[in-house]
């Protein structure tokens, strides 16, 4: 199950009618035939700010934060929370849809509940790969290639 808490509607309007649809799209994409539980926090940038500081010890908002869930939580992988003004940012400065970028964001956070890490070059080049395999079935463009600056 995807839980999606919205906390910052205004914020994430860029993304449409179909924030949940495309939150969902990628989340369950991400986990495959996995089965677990993960809710994802769509927040405003101090909502991440804050988590980044209490949780990580860096007073400044990122764009997605993951945590992932304890063990004996059940059915719960964890939580991804994710800064509507910086993934804004992030998207208008890459030339892609609030949309797409999201769900790579979402794809990102959810590899990172199970397991997937990039602290050295052949894990990064390990999950971007398989990132971008994931963002390709759900028709999103290589978030890794060059884009034009908007």
């Amino acid at each position: 199950m995807i839980e999606i808490v919205e906390e910052d509607a205004e914020g994430w309007s860029a993304v449409g009618p179909d924030l949940t649809g495309v939150v969902e799209r990628a989340a369950m994409a991400a986990l495959g035939r996995l089965e677990g539980d993960v809710v994802v926090l769509l927040t405003d940038d101090a909502g991440v700010r804050d988590l980044n500081a209490r949780f990580r010890g860096k007073d400044t908002p990122t764009n997605v934060l993951s945590f992932p869930a304890a063990d004996g939580a059940g059915d719960l992988l964890g939580d991804i929370a994710l800064a509507s003004g910086v993934c804004r940012a992030e998207a208008a400065a890459q030339g892609k849809t609030l949309a797409d970028h999201l769900s790579h964001l979402v794809v990102h956070g959810v590899l990172h509940l199970l397991g997937r890490d990039h602290e050295d070059d052949a894990e990064a080049e390990a999950m971007e790969a398989e990132e971008r395999s994931i963002l390709a079935s759900l028709g999103v463009a290589d978030p890794y290639r060059p884009h034009a600056q908007a």
